[in-house]
């Protein structure tokens, strides 16, 4: 296959979806629609570069948007013009491959199979766009009232990618009336042959706020959500205060361990860890080695962090619960979530810090030692 250049249209303002901004950088699970379409893109080898079109006013949302994709093939974008067309053909006119696809920014789920399709159709045709056959009985309505039965049979649904060679969408584009909205009909008014190939259903368009509850569902079903458990003791020994995911608390006694004996912060790390598949503190920081005696477990959490975001997850949620008669957690959960929220960088909505007793059973009932349980839970990007 010749080279290929994806043009995504993402300069539009999206007023029918709601919302004060554009539609495309709305978020579904933290992520907004116009990665979700980038990255459905790059997920076909053949496609050598991608350029999104934007507008002038969207250049610190796009910058935020795409801040997660690491891809060469992700070229600088362009601006686009005062309608669709217009911006379509900027878009063109910064390609230099042999066949460009046109696909819309708020398109977020197109599947790869159906990409595959479009992109083994430019074996056969010159150009075709993804479409599909409608099932559904359709009636004419004239003043609310039914006219006629209309035949199905030759109407199909229009998709994107629509996918052209080059230099005929190019002359297409600059000889024609560019008040047409939709590509295949630009092509077509030039006297291009173009042909349907059969699209997805999921492969929806977000149009209006019903959209996005569709969207959401499509991408939930496709997602890799991780959940990981920690748990961990410590025992009370002499001492003064005991420090909880990184707060230190006035107390009686102390937590004895090889680093600061963090019990709350080891939970969580070791949740992170586990959604990971990724062993547990103690592979990663053995108490047999030295270096880490009294170390600090914001250490460790952080290095969790780290690998979440090299492995190309983010946290979504996190949950620590605190087993323990004294010292009084309730006082001081607030600066716990703000610590864990400021270390991993999440939002402090999404921190969790409570605690519970044993009703003066087993060894943390007697003020042995402190327990803590946590759950972690991670969204591939």
């Amino acid at each position: 296959m010749n080279s290929i250049t994806a043009i995504v249209v993402a300069a539009g303002r999206g007023t029918r979806a709601g919302s004060g901004i554009p539609k495309q950088y709305r978020e579904i699970a933290q992520k907004p629609i116009l990665h979700y379409t980038i990255d459905a893109l790059l997920a076909h080898k053949a496609i050598d570069n991608i350029i999104c079109v934007i507008h002038n006013d969207d250049k610190q949302l796009y910058k935020n948007a795409v801040s997660r994709i690491n891809n060469p093939r992700l070229s600088k974008p362009v601006l686009g013009g005062a309608t669709r067309s217009e911006s379509v053909f900027n878009g063109i006119k910064a390609a230099s491959s042999e066949y460009v696809l046109i696909h819309d920014g708020a398109r977020p789920c197109l599947p790869i199979v159906a990409l595959k399709r479009l992109i083994n159709g430019l074996e056969k045709y010159n150009a075709c766009f993804l479409a599909l056959p409608i099932v559904d009985t359709l009636w004419s309505i004239s003043e609310n009232k039914v006219q006629k039965n209309i035949s199905r049979e030759m109407i199909w649904k229009a998709q994107t990618p629509q996918a052209f060679k080059l230099n005929e969408i190019y002359n297409a584009y600059e000889n024609t009336n560019k008040s047409l909205t939709d590509d295949v009909a630009i092509a077509q008014s030039a006297g291009i042959e173009v042909t349907p190939i059969l699209g997805a259903e999921e492969n929806i368009k977000i149009t209006t706020q019903n959209d996005f509850g569709l969207a959401r569902q499509i991408i939930g079903n496709t997602m890799d959500i991780r959940v990981g458990n920690g748990y961990d003791v410590h025992a009370l020994g002499s001492g003064s205060s005991v420090t909880l995911n990184g707060i230190e608390i006035s107390h009686t006694k102390a937590l004895l361990g090889h680093s600061d004996a963090d019990v709350a912060m080891h939970a969580i790390t070791d949740a992170i860890f586990g959604a990971l598949s990724a062993g547990d503190i103690g592979q990663w920081f053995p108490p047999s080695e030295q270096k880490w005696k009294n170390a600090s477990s914001e250490i460790f959490l952080r290095k969790a962090v780290l690998l979440c975001k090299e492995r190309g997850f983010i946290i979504n949620h996190l949950d620590c619960t605190i087993i323990c008669e004294t010292p009084k957690i309730g006082p001081h959960a607030e600066k716990m979530r703000e610590n864990i929220s400021k270390i991993t960088k999440i939002d402090i909505d999404k921190v969790s810090v409570k605690a519970t007793t044993t009703e003066q059973l087993g060894f943390t009932g007697r003020n042995e030692g402190i327990a803590a349980q946590a759950t972690a839970t991670l969204i591939k990007k």
